[in-house]
Order: structure tokens, then sequence, then C-alpha cells
């Protein structure tokens, strides 16, 4: 994935999303007989205007595509023509503004609802939930999980694929629960685990909740044999090729793929002598893995895949697919919980629980779209779904400036029987800006520090 990839995969993933958003608030304006004079995408210099409708509202894409916004006839902000006073947003009652306002996020939320029902139709392959032998001293060694069982149900709720293990462990983990695991072995007997997730606070689960738990996925051991060489990579500039079988590196035998895998991150820029099998002859070379960057740390890397057996690995993975009706249902649920994790997640940064460096900027949501674009249609609509989602939660926070600071506004309105004064609301538009710039300060330094560490 060549950077011009992610830079094309983010522009129009936020666009899509800026649209979905602003369409939202445009069509509820024009239900409510407000009239629409611009609709952007984007900020700055037009790079191309054209004037439609009924309204002549111009329609544009701007240079700066990080937003958009829809500009409507108001009082406050130039002369409205005397015979289009009742078509000024300003003039509408505070029930009209409220749905204008509230329509940019429930636009957001009901696009991501739409992406997962048709991702839930269509179906969507992901690894099944059967797990391998837990690390001694974990949480899931001592509930007593055994490699090969497959994971039917975490606190009665049925699990389909790996995705929903992950997603409910995470959620039982932030709340300090005992779960309880149904599970079936390999001799298809029910079993039930108790996992305690009580010890764990909320820092620790920032990385990989699972790994911290002790469940991995159960992976088949893959004998140390080449299926792939990466040209004009290390491996291939030593003379390996695929069908070769690794004997031994550095003298020590290699007996399966993910073996040769730690022995030769553990060889960042230092010479590794292979013994391998081509045919019936043994022979042997050295190289040096090519030093890389990878979680803060340097690893070695030599540019080779193993030789996969698919019958065995398609027993590892399944098609989730849901009936329409189920799929919606599932798909409503899904973004209910997503909403509400975000929410929780916000509400943990600003009590301390969770830390700051879990924001993130306009650099790392185009990385994510990136790869989440190398994997896929279907990887790349859940992205956007999700994306959509926290846009949507992000415009309902009562802060001003935001779709949320507007509807905080008009509640007050609402019980007070008049508008906000002016002066509460430029204090409020200088509050909401600071904040805003407060968020996207250390959105950007995550983003940085996330470069820099690799």
């Amino acid at each position: 994935m060549t950077v011009l990839h992610t830079i094309i995969a983010f522009v129009l993933a936020l666009g899509t999303l800026v649209i979905v958003h602003e369409y939202g608030h445009y069509l509820v304006a024009r239900l409510c007989g407000v009239k629409v004079l611009r609709f952007s995408i984007g900020f700055g210099l037009p790079l191309w205007k054209r004037r439609f409708g009924r309204d002549q509202t111009e329609w544009v894409v701007a240079a700066v595509p990080l937003g958009g916004y829809v500009k409507m006839l108001d009082e406050r902000e130039g002369e409205v023509a005397p015979h289009e006073l009742g078509r000024a947003f300003n003039r509408q009652s505070v029930w009209r503004r409220y749905a204008v306002v509230i329509a940019g996020p429930v636009a957001n939320f009901l696009f991501a609802i739409l992406v997962y029902w048709l991702l839930f139709m269509h179906g969507v392959q992901e690894a099944r939930p059967i797990v391998a032998a837990p690390p001694p001293h974990t949480p899931a060694a001592s509930a007593g999980f055994e490699a090969g069982e497959t994971i039917r149900a975490i606190n009665g709720e049925p699990v389909a694929s790996w995705q929903d293990v992950r997603w409910l462990m995470l959620q039982l983990a932030l709340e300090h629960q005992h779960v309880k695991v149904e599970v079936l072995n390999r001799k298809s007997q029910l079993n039930w685990r108790t996992l305690d997730l009580s010890p764990f606070d909320a820092e620790q689960l920032e990385g990989d909740t699972l790994a911290l738990i002790g469940l991995k996925l159960y992976r088949p051991e893959i004998k140390p044999v080449i299926g792939q060489v990466v040209a004009g990579s290390v491996a291939e500039r030593a003379g390996l090729q695929a069908g070769d079988q690794i004997l031994t590196a550095d003298g020590k035998p290699v007996v399966s793929w993910e073996g040769l895998v730690q022995v030769v991150r553990a060889h960042p820029g230092r010479e590794l002598r292979l013994v391998y099998k081509r045919g019936s002859e043994q022979r042997e070379l050295a190289l040096v893995p090519e030093a890389v960057q990878q979680d803060g740390s340097s690893i070695g890397r030599i540019g080779a895949a193993a030789r996969l057996d698919r019958r065995a690995l398609d027993d590892l993975v399944t098609v989730v697919r849901y009936s329409p009706a189920s799929a919606l249902a599932k798909a409503v649920r899904k973004t209910w919980d997503t909403s509400v994790f975000s929410l929780n997640m916000l509400g943990r940064m600003l009590i301390g629980q969770v830390s700051w460096k879990n924001l993130s900027g306009p650099v790392t949501i185009a990385d994510y779209a990136g790869q989440s674009a190398q994997l896929g249609l279907a990887s790349y609509l859940s992205f956007l779904a999700l994306i959509s989602i926290s846009l949507g939660v992000l415009n309902l926070l009562p802060i001003p400036l935001l779709d949320g600071g507007h509807l905080m506004y008009y509640t007050v309105e609402i019980f007070k029987g008049s508008p906000v004064s002016d002066r509460i609301m430029e204090f409020g538009q200088k509050l909401g800006l600071t904040l805003l710039l407060v968020l996207m300060a250390f959105a950007f330094y995550n983003d940085i520090n996330r470069l820099i560490s690799g």
C-alpha cells in the first residue's frame, strides 16, 4: 500500500462521511422550509462549484477536505429579504432548529446501520472462535481453557467469530466482570470456563486485551516450508526458493514456521545461518535479516511466506451471514454498542482511567483507511461504518461549535422559554474553540508519536 493509495482511501472515506453528515442537515433543513445557500465539502478555496435547484443552492468542493458545512439563510449572518424571512433558520421554531441540527449525527448513525446491514446480509469471512493453548499464569490458563476449544457463548450471548469474542471481552474487561464462557471441545463436549477479569485496570487494556487475558486464536502448526519469496527480498538474494524446507537455524532445529519466524525476528541486522532441504538435497546458506521497526523495537525480516494447507485453513474460518431481519437487528445493536462504548471511553479519558494517547488524529485514521482498503471492500466498509459512528458521537458532545453544543443551547431554550443570550453564546464559542484546539493538539501529538515510535 503506497502513500498515494493511503491518501486516496482517506480522502474517499472522509469525503463520503462528510457528505452523509452534511446531507442530513441539508435534507431536514429543506423539509423544514429553510433555504440552503451553500453545501460545501471541505473548507478554503473552492475547486469546483455549481448552483442547482429551485433555491439555486451553491454546491462546492473545496481545497481542504477535513470537513464540510451547510450554510443556511440566517439573519445573524447577513441581510435577509422581507419575503424570505419565513425561510431563515433563526426564524424557525426551536423544535425545527433542533431537528435540523441533530439530523447530521443521526445521518451518520443511519449510514453505519446501513453498511453493517448490507455486510451482515452479504456475509463476512471471519476466523472461527477457536482458542490456542493459553500461556501459563494467565486468567485463561487458570480458567482451564484448552487448545482447540471453540467458544460458543460469553455470559449467555452467542458468538460466531473471533471478532465477536474480542469485542465482548473488551467491554466486559472494562467493567471488571467475572465472565462465564461456554466452550465446545474437540470431542464435541460442552464445558464452561469462568474468567476473572477484575484485576485489570483500563490502562492495561489499552493493548491487546485478549493476549492479556491469555486467549489466543488457534493456528495449526505450519511446517517450515517456504511457499512464497518476495521479489528483491533478503530471502531471494540469499537464494531461497518456494518449496525449500528449513531444517536448522544457527545450528538449532526448526520444527515449525512459527519457530523460524521467532528466530528471524530475533536477528535484525545480524547474520543467520540456515540449513535447508531442496528436493532430496541438503544445503546451507547465510543471510542477514533486514531490520524493521515494529511497536518501537527492531525485528528481523527476510521476505518469505509459509506454504499453507488451504483445506486446513478453511476449517478455521467461517462466513457470518444473517437473514435481512436478523441482519438489521444486529446492525442496529452493533451501532448502538459501538456508540455507547465510544462515550464510555471518552468519559474514562476525562476522569483519567484511560490514557489520552488513545485519541487518534487524521494521520492515524488515514493509515487505518489505507490498511482496511488493502484488506478488501468489506474491511473498508466496516472502517467507514466505525468512523461514521465516531463522527456522530463526537458531534453530539455538548461542546459549542459542534452540533451537540447547539443542541445544548436549544435544550436550555426549551426549558427557559427564550433563546440563550448572545453574550453566553459568544463565551461558549470561545470555550468550544479552545476545547477543540486542545483535542486536536492531543490527536496530532499522538499521530506524530506513533510515526516516530513505529
